[in-house]
């Protein structure tokens, strides 16, 4: 059992980057990608629910102002947040000057508030027309990508501190084996174009889960699944940059040297585990019942808090300098994200004694967001008024702030803002 009032008071480095994380997509509202078009658009929802449209969102594209004000309020040095190419290049070859000028407007004013600047150039959404042409499923269509990248790379990169290219091209149920090959064609060559215009650090954020056998390691055919899940949405991708090398069963190795060394730092988003049962078609879904919180209303791959995945990532990856770019909770009760948060910084310490060089943390999500089809699962620091789009600070975004604020973890903080429940 997680006891966050037992924990002892930690401390960070001084240039620690503290953080949350965004994507255009969920917040802005109205920016006609494909997830905003009937004829592109999914038809269900993460867990099978009836697909939901973003629409306004948040509301972030007009109260952008809104959010910088909510990170200066909880003392936040690093904003991850992502630009719309189906904003920037609505029609194929037609780039919206209008667009640009306000993402520009945007990255200025986080830079006049002293907030240095994660910025995501395809953070899963994209136009109607490339996803019309097959986007990543096709190695033809990368130039469209790349021109992209040219376009606004030079435009924004003196607004800038960290470049992210494509985020979590590495989750195997999202993307197919030939899509994920391509992706990492697309990263590498997007890498270069970056390369060529600026001088700050570039990653594509992976997405993490521990893969753990459902009956344990002395059941062959779950342990073996496990193994092979873990090669296929982390081993090979973490293969393919650390050496050049794209290794994947039933395809010839494919060996890409501009590829080796193109991410400068590990970006990774972590969240949870999955137990893997090889006797099911939907084989990563079980869950422990025993840890599971229940922390909405209806079951979702957050409800098991589980800190320890996130030092094992951690150590996984200690051959570069890491940034945390996503990690959260979904919960209606806002005290499971302060166990949550406290947990999870405990963790990431420790894995920095052990010799992690972790760069900084950014937690999913600013606000309460579209998931993906969905409004349903709450990640935010701060909720949103649906109606008037007021951000509302949680408490825990109160104990996060205080943490950025001081640099540390100590227990009078967790005991200033944790209700423990009999």
């Amino acid at each position: 059992m997680i006891n966050i009032l037992e924990y002892h008071d930690i401390e960070f480095p001084e240039d620690f980057m503290w953080g949350a994380t965004t994507a255009g997509q969920q917040i802005e509202g109205n920016n006609h990608s494909f997830y905003d078009d009937e004829r592109t658009a999914p038809q269900f929802a993460y867990g099978g629910v009836p697909y939901v449209m973003a629409k306004k969102a948040c509301n972030s594209y007009e109260m952008y102002r809104d959010d910088i004000v909510l990170l200066k309020q909880m003392h936040l040095n690093t904003y991850r947040m992502s630009i719309e190419w189906s904003r920037i290049e609505p029609n194929i070859g037609e780039f919206n000057d209008d667009a640009i000028e306000h993402y520009i407007d945007v990255l200025k004013a986080l830079k006049e508030a002293n907030i240095k600047v994660c910025l995501t150039l395809h953070h899963n959404s994209h136009p109607v027309w490339f996803h019309q042409l097959g986007a990543f499923q096709s190695i033809e269509n990368m130039k469209y990508f790349l021109r992209y990248v040219e376009k606004v790379v030079p435009i924004l990169d003196d607004y800038v501190d960290y470049w992210l290219i494509i985020n979590e091209m590495n989750i195997i149920f999202e993307y197919t084996i030939e899509e994920s090959i391509n992706l990492l064609q697309y990263h590498a060559k997007a890498y270069h174009v970056i390369k060529k215009y600026s001088s700050k650090p570039v990653s594509s954020p992976m997405n993490y889960a521990e893969k753990k056998p459902m009956r344990g390691v002395m059941d062959k055919p779950d342990q073996i699944m496990a193994d092979y899940i873990d090669y296929m949405e982390n081993e090979f991708f973490l293969h393919a940059i650390r050496t050049g090398e794209i290794v994947v069963p039933f395809h010839d190795a494919i060996v890409i040297p501009e590829l080796k060394d193109t991410c400068d730092f590990w970006a990774v988003n972590v969240y949870t585990r999955q137990l893997i049962n090889s006797r099911k078609e939907a084989f990563r879904f079980d869950r422990y019942e025993a840890s599971s919180i229940h922390a909405l209303d209806v079951p979702y791959f957050s409800d098991d808090i589980c800190p320890e995945v996130i030092y094992h990532c951690l150590n996984r990856l200690k051959d570069k300098p890491i940034l945390i770019t996503e990690n959260g909770i979904a919960c209606k009760d806002d005290q499971y994200r302060i166990i949550y948060i406290a947990s999870i910084l405990q963790a990431v310490h420790q894995a920095m004694n052990s010799g992690v060089k972790v760069i900084g943390y950014l937690h999913w999500s600013l606000l309460d967001n579209w998931e993906w089809g969905t409004y349903v699962p709450t990640f935010g620091l701060a909720s949103v008024d649906p109606h008037t789009f007021e951000r509302i600070p949680k408490t825990s975004a109160y104990f996060y702030g205080e943490i950025a604020e001081n640099g540390c973890l100590r227990q009078d903080m967790i005991r200033k803002y944790y209700i423990r429940k009999p």
